[in-house]
């Protein structure tokens, strides 16, 4: 697989990656032994970038990250993120940017993963509370500390992006980025350009419904949080079907899956973006991988555009609470 860089101050990761974060929570069928298996097959495929977070699990999905990448740490760019705070019982604590707690949660996550340095260092969520500044500064003595190479940002507004920035080189920006959710073209993606700051989607598939395997809302389990999220209830469901159903109209043509065509479209985007699609088994693994071989033209990505345009989508893209966690 080809590579990519992400930023301008070294870090080269593969121009897909993997996220982790289904292994271990939110949707349902956890199986470590399969998701040890779909990590090591990633790295032979050479889609090396793992994205993981402390909040995921909570703190088991570090651990099981770790634990398949001992004996192939060379291999891998490792990510992972701070700043939502859980109990060991799962419940939501709210948002901590406080330097004191960056220390803490990096030392915390090194003994998970059983590694010594971290690639990628994300705040998975901005602290209104703390001036970004002082957690930029907190995050880039770790940098000096040796305990992590490069730092990133998750959710953040152009203008926190800016002010992150100039505390300390910025290398990455995550946020969610897809066919049905295009809110970062309005301001977060053109300030990462202007910026130089590598650009990271997550949940690229649209929680998998851009896969077209999900017909009705009786199709995921009880135990899977999308059975709640507001696009995949009600009318919205039906109306975002709709679209889904003509994305997979050019994908049969194209002959390819629809995961691989919405993945090629994230690709054609720019390669200063490297999605991170997750999945917790092979085969899925293994068809996303296949997406980096899609060609799309300017005549296919105009008739995407026209089938699934900007804003299409019904329903917003977390449930009320979280939503106002968002863009900090």
């Amino acid at each position: 697989m080809e590579k990519r860089p992400l930023g301008t101050q070294g870090l080269v990761v593969s121009a897909q990656g993997l996220g982790c974060m289904g292994m271990s929570e939110f949707y349902a069928g956890r199986d470590d032994a399969e998701s040890t298996a779909t990590i090591h097959r990633a790295l032979d495929l050479g889609v090396t970038f793992l994205d993981t977070a402390d909040m995921y699990g909570p703190h088991t999905n570090e651990a099981l990250v770790g634990r398949a990448i001992r004996g192939r740490r060379e291999e891998v760019v490792l990510a992972t993120k701070f700043g939502n705070v859980r109990g060991a019982d799962g419940a939501f604590l709210g948002v901590n940017g406080r330097p004191e707690y960056v220390r803490s949660a990096c030392d915390a996550s090194l003994a998970r993963l059983g590694v010594d340095v971290i690639d990628l260092y994300y705040q998975h969520r901005v602290d209104r509370t703390v001036p970004i500044e002082e957690t930029v500064g907190a995050m880039s003595e770790l940098v000096t500390a040796g305990k992590v190479r490069f730092l990133g940002l998750s959710e953040a507004s152009p203008a926190t992006i800016r002010r992150a920035h100039a505390v300390h080189p910025i290398s990455a920006l995550q946020t969610e980025y897809s066919l049905w959710t295009r809110d970062p073209e309005e301001g977060v993606l053109p300030a990462c350009r202007e910026l130089g700051i590598g650009f990271v989607p997550y949940s690229p598939l649209g929680r998998g419904f851009l896969t077209g395997r999900f017909r009705r809302l009786e199709d995921l389990p009880e135990d899977d949080y999308r059975r709640y999220h507001p696009r995949f209830t009600g009318e919205n469901f039906r109306k975002n079907l709709d679209v889904v159903a003509k994305v997979e109209e050019i994908a049969r043509e194209k002959g390819c899956t629809p995961a691989q065509l919405a993945l090629a479209w994230l690709h054609a985007q720019g390669a200063d973006l490297v999605p991170i699609p997750g999945t917790k088994t092979r085969a899925r693994l293994e068809e996303n991988a296949g997406a980096l071989a899609v060609t799309l033209t300017a005549a296919d990505l105009a008739r995407i555009e026209a089938v699934a345009p900007k804003g299409f989508t019904a329903g917003p893209r977390y449930p009320e609470a979280a939503m106002r966690a968002l863009n900090g």
